[in-house]
């Protein structure tokens, strides 16, 4: 996806999340969280962001007093603000300090906030019973592609011991992940292992899921809400399939 496309998400899916907060609702896909929660952590995280880029380095420690005093809109507004204000002052491949060491640009970043953004609409419509405006595919299938590789394989490759329980015992395994027509990634797990690669590949895979990209993402994100029909099939060896969800589970904790 281009920048720009990246930036119209952003700001589509904030408007949309903007429209529904102000609530006290519990978030079922957060839990222990309400929506004034939820609210308060994407301010903070805007801020958060808009730090890193600033400093060239992720801001700790994090978050600082002041804001427990704002009201969770107010600093939701504030952060929103100060983000897009950053973003238009530099350039995606200006530098900026990240926790994924491949990418340390302002794009990243970019990329990070829109997917950031729209998963949490998602939270806050499922949370006050709005209806879930659909995730664009283009952007669900970006999302995938960064769960898949930039959190999850890049987790297991740099801070393997926190998937050493799912991983250390596992006899190996192939896996199929498609999101609509197109998008489509082969992925190997193994003691110590979680690699990604674009397209089927060759072979037989054990498990495999498909549906439409924005029920893929939201599938593998489990923020399918309280119906759980996404129009997701998964099939093939149980528990691969779960190796791979805890897997998921662990790098996006």
């Amino acid at each position: 996806m281009e920048f720009t496309r990246f930036l119209d998400c952003l700001a589509a899916d904030h408007d949309r999340l903007r429209a529904v907060v102000g609530t006290d609702a519990p978030v079922p896909t957060c839990p222990g969280w309400t929506v004034a929660d939820l609210t308060r952590h994407v301010g903070e995280v805007y801020l958060h962001k808009t730090a890193a880029m600033r400093d060239g380095a992720e801001p700790e420690p994090w978050p600082p007093k002041e804001f427990a005093e704002q009201e969770p809109t107010a600093l939701l507004d504030r952060g929103y603000t100060a983000l897009r204000a950053e973003f238009a002052t530099r350039a995606p491949e200006d530098p900026a300090g990240t926790w994924y060491g491949p990418d340390q640009s302002v794009g990243f970043w970019i990329r990070r906030m829109a997917q950031e953004t729209v998963v949490h609409r998602i939270d806050a419509e499922l949370a006050t019973g709005a209806p879930v405006t659909a995730v664009p595919d283009d952007l669900a299938v970006d999302g995938v592609d960064e769960l898949l590789k930039v959190f999850t394989a890049y987790a297991v490759a740099e801070w393997g011991e926190y998937f050493a329980e799912i991983l250390d015992g596992s006899p190996g395994h192939t896996f199929l992940v498609r999101a609509g027509d197109d998008a489509v990634w082969r992925v190997r797990t193994g003691p110590g292992e979680f690699t990604v690669t674009d397209g089927a590949g060759d072979g037989t895979a054990d498990a495999t899921i498909s549906g439409s990209p924005q029920g893929v993402l939201r599938s593998l994100w489990n923020r399918a809400g309280a119906d759980g029909d996404l129009g997701v099939t998964a099939e093939g060896d149980p528990g691969a399939l779960a190796e791979l969800r805890r897997c998921v589970v662990v790098a996006t904790q």
